[in-house]
């Protein structure tokens, strides 16, 4: 080969693979606005605000990495036909052309997002300490194969249940009752299916959930340990979607419905096929929720349960009707159920006897929300709620020929007024005003001897909060700082409440964040005996009285900083937090002070450690760690010193592994959390006596608490308008035999017994769903 011929070939090859680099680098063909809008807003370091359905469906080419923002916009516009307002060197919104010429265009500036994938897909942590579940994009977790919305706030850290139920959630050593759980605005008083097995809300008509530890808002009242917003589909799109599915519990269906341009009804309905077919999943749920019940304890021999009948169901229904464009209506209905009947059936004086005890436990509420755009900077919300609990349990003892007849029913209806004024990118104010009006009535009828008592207070409350909020141009700082300002008609008494969130960005990927809040709290739930309501339900709402039963009111501070690199997050926050005003019968103890009345408070001190790494596009871990220390402090018990919480978890260690390819999700994970305090008997213990004498109080610690879940499902595409996904999981693979609780009771022999519950067996599920 002449030499003359290599240089021309060499030559050639050169400019031909500049010709290729430069079209793998400068692609021409279109791809979804939305992956280019991600790619432009790491390059340009910007945030886009836009509508999903603005840019649905909406394709365009990458422009070039040399190119200015400005040109790169022009050209989006030019492909998308789309308008792209630049508000500052920060923030653009992206607006529909056609909708921006006929009609006004309300600009809301959105929460920057610290981590996208917090712990998985659908899971973000905002810059105001507050994180959010968005359901529709869920991933996967160990153990869950629907996104389940209070099972999944567990794998946050610093938020457990040490029996394993959503009725029971410990949010840094708190009491299940201390959170403020709220479905679209509506406070409510039951959370649980199953009697705490199962989440009560159904998470394919949720659309947001959003959870704060610490730093809430000022609107938010209530709930001195955490705040659970969930939230539905609040604006209509005109599109219709609908979905169907079964597991070995329940099935549900769902619809979007579109009735007009201006109208649209959302409405879903779940029911359990408990009392249809027994399925081993629905074994193992009955043996856990059950064991230590009227249900399945039977001191008597002679007396047997039988024909049991449970099931559960709920029903939500929003109406949305935008009235102008400035004026929007929602209408909102929920009704939560569950219903448990038994026979219990008996042989006395050679006849054969059956009677029927029941329980029954509901939430109904329903409320109406008016909103109106005064400008494109202010606007305000109305809302008008009642929310109505009602617990019922008849209990037949035939053997004693006694009734026993409980009820303990809420009633809390509300009004709300919220005003937003953006005075621009920067800067926005919140406040408002809200009324409550809260009755709280409980029920114990006798028959045998005859005995009745019925018991009712109210409250009126009034509030107003006001809270400022700036956020720089670079994004960089964050402060809100609010408060707000509880006056309590009945007892002639103001609480101020403030709050604290700041956030700070430094060196490009390190993140300060210092939050505090003082909150109070005037309804809690106490337990007046063990086998209260069959046993199953053994809490029961009721309000203070700002005597024995004091207003709670918490103090919480925390600090932390936060690391997110190369899909590296590691995250610290330490935080001390005291309560005041708790009652001895809220506790639940099981020792020598179960029958005590007495206030006290409680401080908890701790750590929570988050370490997540996203490996490549489709595996991801996590391990997170806790440290606690949680100490009671009443007044008379315990010569007044200091023992441990009933919820004291000292350490708690969650890892998880997921894993998604193609249509594929997997989870593989482990919990492991130290034991609980508990009680145990003195060995002095005098057996002629009918009492128990105990050790210290709290003194001893149960087993340590160890579970392996995993979960997988699988997603595909039945029609061009259809998918289907099919889910499987194992809850505690290895059937671990963990002691949830444990104390001591007294047989008629003076005989000491140790009563164990013990947590769910290996419990396998499975899922199949279609969405249209």
């Amino acid at each position: 080969m002449s030499r003359k011929l290599t240089i021309s070939i060499f030559y050639l090859l050169f400019f031909l693979k500049i010709d290729v680099v430069e079209s793998q680098n400068h692609p021409q063909e279109k791809q979804p606005l939305i992956r280019v809008i991600k790619i432009l807003e790491t390059r340009y370091n910007v945030r886009f605000s836009y509508v999903d359905r603005v840019i649905k469906n909406k394709t365009t080419i990458l422009p070039d990495e040399d190119v200015l923002l400005d040109d790169a916009l022009n050209i989006l516009k030019k492909e998308t036909h789309l308008d792209f307002e630049v508000l500052n060197n920060r923030f653009i919104v992206i607006k529909d052309i056609a909708e921006t010429e006929t009609s006004t265009f309300n600009i809301q500036r959105l929460d920057e997002i610290i981590v996208s994938n917090y712990l998985t897909t659908g899971i973000t942590k905002l810059n105001d300490g507050s994180i959010t579940i968005k359901p529709e994009i869920f991933g996967i977790l160990p153990g869950l194969i629907e996104p389940d919305v209070l099972q999944t706030i567990q794998a946050i850290p610093g938020v457990m249940s040490t029996d394993e139920t959503v009725s029971n959630i410990n949010v840094r050593g708190g009491t299940h009752d201390q959170n403020l759980l709220l479905w679209d605005g509506i406070k409510m008083y039951q959370s649980g299916h199953f009697f705490g097995l199962i989440s009560a809300f159904n998470p394919y008509t949720t659309k947001r959930v959003t959870i704060y530890k610490n730093g809430t808002n000022a609107k938010y009242g209530d709930g001195i340990s955490s705040v659970i917003d969930m939230q539905l589909p609040n604006d209509i799109d005109n599109e219709f979607k609908a979905g169907a599915g079964f597991n070995l519990i329940n099935g549900d269906a769902f619809a979007k419905i579109p009735l007009s341009k201006k109208t649209e009804l959302q409405l879903s309905l779940r029911r359990s096929i408990t009392d249809f077919i027994v399925t081993p999943t629905y074994s193992q749920y009955f043996k856990r929720i059950f064991q230590d019940s009227d249900l399945s304890n039977n001191n008597n021999s002679t007396s047997i349960s039988q024909n049991e009948s449970f099931y559960f169901y709920d029903v939500t229904l929003k109406f949305l009707y935008d009235i102008t464009e400035n004026d929007k209506i929602r209408i909102h209905f929920l009704n939560v159920n569950n219903d448990l009947n038994y026979d219990e059936q008996s042989t006395v004086n050679n006849q054969s006897e059956a009677l029927n005890s029941k329980l029954s436990q509901e939430n109904l509420a329903t409320s109406i929300t008016y909103t109106r755009d005064w400008s494109p900077k202010l606007s305000t919300t109305a809302q008008l709620y009642v929310s109505n609990y009602d617990l019922n349990a008849t209990n037949f003892d035939i053997t004693k020929n006694q009734r026993l007849i409980q009820e303990n029913e809420v009633f809390d209806g509300a009004f709300k007024l919220d005003i937003n004024y953006n005075s621009n990118s920067s800067f926005k104010i919140n406040g408002g005003y809200q009324f409550n009006e809260v009755g709280i009535s409980n029920l114990e009828d006798v028959n045998n001897p005859i005995f009745r008592s019925y018991i009712k207070e109210v409250i009126r409350s009034h509030a107003i909060y006001n809270e400022a909020e700036y956020l720089s141009n670079n994004t960089k700082t964050r402060v809100k700082l609010g408060g707000r300002l509880n006056y309590f008609q009945k007892f002639d008494m103001l609480i101020p409440e403030p709050r604290l969130s700041f956030s700070q960005r430094f060196l490009n990927h390190f993140r300060v964040e210092i939050l505090g809040e003082f909150k109070s709290q005037t309804t809690s739930q106490i337990i007046d005996l063990q086998n209260d309501f069959l046993g199953i339900e053994k809490r029961r709402w009721i309000l203070s009285n700002n005597e024995n039963i004091p207003i709670l009111k918490s103090k919480q501070a925390s600090a932390g900083i936060h690391f997110n690199k190369n899909k590296l997050l590691i995250s610290t926050e330490a935080y001390i937090k005291k309560v005041d005003g708790i009652t001895a019968r809220s506790q639940g103890f099981q020792n020598q002070f179960q029958f005590v009345n007495d206030t006290g408070n409680y401080t908890i001190k701790g750590v929570d450690v988050l370490i997540n790494k996203k490996f490549n596009t489709f595996l991801s871990s996590w391990i997170s760690y806790s440290y606690s220390s949680n100490n009671y402090h009443f007044k008379n018990l315990n010569n007044g010193e200091a023992l441990p919480n009933n919820t004291d978890i000292r350490h708690a260690i969650s890892f998880a592994n997921t894993c998604a390819l193609n249509n594929i999700k997997f989870a593989l994970g482990v919990n492991w959390f130290s034991g609980k305090p508990h009680t145990v008997p003195s060995a002095s213990d005098n057996p002629d006596d009918d009492v128990i004498t105990y050790e210290s109080p709290n003194s001893s610690r149960l087993q340590n608490y160890l579970r392996a879940d995993c979960s997988a499902t699988y997603n595909f595409n039945i029609t061009n308008t259809a998918r289907g996904s099919f889910g499987i999981s194992v809850w505690n693979i290895l059937n671990r035999k963990n002691i949830i609780n444990t104390y001591y009771t007294l047989d008629d022999n003076n005989v000491v017994n140790t009563i164990e519950n013990q947590s769910l067996g290996i419990t396998p599920n499975i899922s199949f769903r279609v969405h249209f």
